[in-house]
């Protein structure tokens, strides 16, 4: 019998409640642009980034502390906020020492969904501090759930491919009987040499280039390590550890 903590691949938020995450690490997952623009804030010097599931909640916290409110809802910049969802935008001369209150379409929902299931521990993850989560988990040593944010509950890829680039890497030190982790894998194994020459084959690139010429971010999203560090949750915060 294994003694190896158990990894599974949530492919969407509709499918979280499957999962039993009160003794599990939990990897909140949105790469095209949430956790990746929350690795940007964080590695370029952001005190914190506070998840918030609307956008009137946003400019009241980020009133009360003089942060920043920040955030999107369908790609574009939320009504109401100045600053958006790219992690470009979040340079050090611009975040460094400051709160960043950020909403989005998915990934703060899927934040509160593994919140209200009482997660014993949230992390965000990205190609950008992939190697920080992997070695996360490894050093836990407890039962993971990779929780892909998708599209307003459907699936996709680029969040499967992250959560397969993952399981790539730490596979060794988990037990893994879910079919939802072997597509993952094996999807990312076919396509890791070139993730950016993917891409356009992905319904929310052509959302993200095609209506707003977001390139640059996507190549950004999908670069491995240049972001390199863990955004934990704690108290309603995301802080580096």
């Amino acid at each position: 019998m294994s003694t190896k903590p158990f990894l599974y691949t949530s492919l969407s938020p509709a499918l979280l409640h499957l999962y039993n995450l009160s003794n599990s690490a939990v990897v909140i997952i949105d790469v095209f642009r949430a956790t990746s623009t929350i690795a940007a804030a964080l590695h370029n010097g952001a005190r914190c980034v506070i998840p918030v599931d609307s956008v009137p909640k946003a400019i009241e916290i980020s009133k009360s502390i003089d942060g920043i409110a920040a955030g999107e809802r369908d790609g574009r910049i939320a009504e109401g906020l100045q600053h958006g969802n790219s992690p470009l935008e979040y340079t050090h001369e611009f975040i460094r020492d400051k709160t960043l209150v950020l909403t989005t379409t998915n990934g703060t929902r899927l934040l509160q969904m593994a919140l209200d299931k009482n997660a014993d521990t949230i992390i965000s993850g990205s190609f950008p501090n992939l190697s920080a989560v992997c070695d996360f988990l490894v050093a836990e040593k407890k039962n993971v759930v990779l929780g892909c944010a998708g599209w307003k509950d459907r699936f996709n890829l680029e969040d499967t491919l992250f959560a397969g680039a993952v399981i790539h890497h730490v596979k060794n030190k988990f037990a893994i009987h879910c079919d939802s982790s072997l597509m993952a894998e094996t999807m990312y194994a076919r396509h890791k040499s070139n993730l950016v020459k993917f891409a356009p084959q992905l319904t929310h690139y052509h959302r993200l280039v095609e209506r707003f010429g977001l390139i640059e971010d996507i190549k950004f999203c999908l670069t491995p390590d240049i972001a390199d560090v863990l955004p934990v949750y704690n108290d309603g915060k995301l802080v580096p550890k």
